[in-house]
């Protein structure tokens, strides 16, 4: 089938960076500091939360760590000392004032002291972490942008109260925008990771497109597959929003074996895709299914064999079984006088062939 090198596929903008800011601690909503439509850059605060208890459990860690940090050097002191009573005791052996019993005693007072000295260590960690969470959870009462991006919703408003994982902003980066197009498998062969395409925006102009992937899934129902494309030029500067169609030229595959029918050929009602061939004196009726519109030409893939004539004029008359007559001038003719065949390109049969490039069937 003579066809174009392309065909277009339609597809959709969508955005790498996309979702929903939520509240990483639970306090009231102090204050938002943005609008909707508001342009935002990474790390800017878009919304105060109340720090009043937080700030208040932070104090309170930090009168625990205190605490726990005295109690380690109240432990510290009592190892020291019974160390020192233990030496003492021990420089008395040989003499009448030596006591084992109470050597003994104090090795045993000296390891209750050197327990004591862990718990108090411990106990400072746990102060120190808690110390580290409450500076966590007040930094957190300032809600900033994980990225740069425009603020698509406000979802709180202030005095509300939030808990931690409430969402609180909706934004999207216009700066990071890619293409999305489903893919026929069968269109599939041309096209390469890293190939340059054309692709037409809906709001007029053209411009170019990478693919940077290719998915390795197959959709069972529509028999395509996801292509992802970064865009070759400025989305902000032409004022592209994610979920706006676009439609990109696919390359097609010029070595693949394709069955293909006159575009003036096909009938459609009823909800059914027909049309009528030429066989043995009569129209007969053909439901098929159609691929992708290249030039004048539809795909078929399945319906009608290869070499079938085809009625392409006159067929919205016809009814299964009717007469026909072939005028080798202009293909196969109704009882009725009318030209039934001779499409615009000179030429009704159903097609097979490859695909080279070219607009028009030959």
């Amino acid at each position: 089938m003579p066809a174009g090198r392309n065909a277009p596929v339609l597809g959709s903008f969508v955005a790498t960076q996309e979702g929903v800011v939520a509240a990483r601690v639970a306090a009231p909503v102090e204050a938002y500091l943005v609008e909707v439509g508001d342009r935002v850059e990474r790390g800017d605060t878009l919304v105060m939360l109340d720090d009043e208890r937080i700030s208040a459990e932070r104090q309170q860690a930090r009168a625990a760590l205190a605490e726990a940090r005295a109690a380690l050097n109240t432990s510290e002191e009592e190892v020291a000392l019974a160390r020192q009573q233990l030496q003492r005791q021990q420089n008395l052996e040989g003499s009448s004032a030596y006591s084992k019993a109470r050597v003994e005693d104090l090795r045993q007072e000296l390891a209750i002291s050197r327990a004591e000295v862990a718990s108090a260590e411990a106990a400072v960690q746990s102060a120190r972490a808690d110390l580290d969470l409450a500076k966590i959870d007040l930094k957190h009462t300032e809600v900033r942008a994980p990225y740069a991006g425009v603020v698509t919703e406000r979802m709180a408003e202030a005095g509300a109260y939030v808990n931690g994982g409430d969402p609180l902003v909706g934004l999207v980066s216009d700066q990071s925008l890619e293409i999305e197009v489903a893919v026929p498998a069968s269109r599939l062969g041309a096209l390469r990771q890293g190939d340059v395409v054309d692709v037409e925006l809906s709001g007029g102009g053209t411009a170019e497109a990478r693919v940077r992937a290719i998915l390795p899934r197959e959709n069972r129902m529509t028999r395509t597959r996801t292509v992802r494309l970064v865009p070759r030029f400025d989305t902000s500067a032409r004022r592209v929003a994610a979920g706006e169609s676009v439609t990109v030229s696919v390359p097609l595959d010029t070595s693949r074996q394709v069955l293909s029918v006159h575009k003036d050929a096909i009938l459609r009602r009823g909800g059914q895709t027909t049309i009528y061939v030429y066989a043995d004196g009569k129209a007969e009726v053909h439901p098929v299914k159609l691929g992708d519109e290249v030039g004048s030409r539809f795909e078929v893939l399945d319906g009608v064999a290869a070499g079938a004539l085809a009625v392409v004029r006159g067929n919205e008359r016809l009814r299964p079984g009717q007469p026909l007559s072939i005028d080798k001038r202009v293909g196969p003719t109704g009882d009725d006088g009318g030209q039934d065949g001779g499409g615009d390109d000179g030429d009704d049969r159903v097609q097979t062939g490859k695909q080279p490039g070219g607009d028009q069937a030959s």
